[in-house]
């Protein structure tokens, strides 16, 4: 390939305007890093050395020296709420709000942290008021999230449909499992009131927009219970095995009580074992467990707990066996059962947990919605053990 002579004479060129435009560059850096407060940089150093509270002090004298800084006091803010300090953060965050000297868009940005600064300090009626008023604005979508929240923690939950319905789904979150969640909870206020007609209408409402929500399942269930139809709430109940069988430990019991009422226990119990059979769950085997101890007695029940042994192992299981044993050996084995029992119970405690599937929170108790993250849904009824053994 030939190269033509005015490129020769082109390339020095090229290389002179980039140097020059280098310089330039360089030029603007050093002035703006030198018209800058020395705090402010003392700040950043600060932060990036792990060390707020220092930071904090530098920024609040580079503010002293440079009140018109507004970035500063974005900074400023922040950290302060970071801290747990929303006074200070409210205040510095209402001055910005105040000043006649800023963009509309610092204007927006400094009421959504303001808006935040309130809801961090349960302020929640003062967090509503803001967000109200950055709805309609380029933040709207931002704003109606903290409102969802706010309505949520104020279990305001027709004001939670409401705004849950204007947030756009994308990829990652679809709402429509959140918004029959609020139906459900406003069904549940419902029962509690024997409102029956407004139970049903939430129940239906939140199947016909989520059909996997097992939890409408189980309160329509309750439903007929509280009109005295144990066979319809049987069929709602059953319904939860095609919609996620991870939850039907949560019916286990109330299924064996309908049975009960209308006299066919032993049809109750074919059923439950079946659903561990299919669905092994260690809450599904505790309900079936105490149902043979109460039933049946304690023979029936450790063999139900061995076969389960021997498809599904675990502690769990294996403290169960235990508890049964206990109640079968003769006595001068009992002692020595009862040392290997406390040995066991004390490593069960730990896997004896619900885990979050969203953030990992791990507590004894079941939740719909994750007290950590706020996922609904995303708290099954599994014992941390169970998550260990899933492939």
């Amino acid at each position: 390939m030939e190269i033509e002579f005015w490129w020769l004479l082109a390339l020095p060129l090229f290389f002179v305007m980039g140097w020059l435009a280098a310089r330039i560059d360089i030029r603007q850096v050093v002035h703006e890093s030198r018209s800058l407060p020395r705090s402010y940089l003392s700040g950043l150093n600060f932060l990036l050395n792990e060390q707020p509270d220092k930071a904090i002090d530098a920024f609040i004298e580079a503010v002293r020296i440079d009140p018109q800084t507004v970035e500063l006091h974005f900074a400023l803010g922040s950290l302060f709420r970071r801290r747990g300090e929303t006074d200070r953060a409210i205040r510095i965050h209402q001055v910005l709000v105040d000043r006649e000297d800023i963009t509309q868009e610092q204007r927006l940005q400094a009421l959504g942290e303001l808006g935040q600064d309130f809801l961090k300090a349960g302020l929640l009626d003062r967090a509503e008021a803001v967000f109200l008023k950055l709805k309609g604005t380029r933040v709207d979508d931002v704003a109606a999230r903290y409102l969802l929240e706010i309505y949520q923690q104020e279990k305001e939950w027709d004001k939670a449909i409401d705004i849950a319905r204007t947030l756009p789904n994308h990829e990652s979150v679809h709402w429509q499992r959140e918004i029959a969640e609020f139906h459900c909870e406003l069904a549940l206020r419902a029962l509690a009131d024997s409102r029956f007609d407004e139970v049903k209408s939430h129940v239906d409402t939140a199947i016909s927009i989520n059909r996997k929500c097992v939890r409408a399942s189980l309160i329509l269930g309750d439903l007929h219970v509280a009109q005295g139809q144990d066979e319809q709430a049987l069929e709602a109940w059953k319904r939860i095995e095609s919609q996620d069988p991870v939850y039907l430990s949560l019916a286990a019991q109330k299924v064996m009580e309908a049975y009960g009422r209308t006299g066919r226990v032993e049809q109750g119990h074919v059923l439950l074992r079946s659903w561990l059979e299919h669905h092994p769950s260690l809450d599904l085997l505790d309900e079936l467990f105490h149902w043979e101890i109460e039933k049946a007695g304690p023979i029936p029940a450790y063999e139900l707990v061995r076969e389960e042994l021997r498809r599904n192992p675990t502690l769990l299981g294996l403290d169960k066996l235990l508890e049964a044993a206990l109640l079968t050996a003769p006595a001068e084995h009992r002692n020595d059962i009862e040392l290997i029992k406390q040995l066991i119970h004390g490593h069960t405690r730990r896997v004896a947990r619900y885990r979050c599937d969203g953030c990992g929170f791990k507590a004894r108790q079941f939740y719909w919605r994750c007290p950590a993250c706020g996922g609904w849904e995303t708290y099954p009824p599994r014992r941390t053990e169970e998550f260990d053994l899933t492939p």
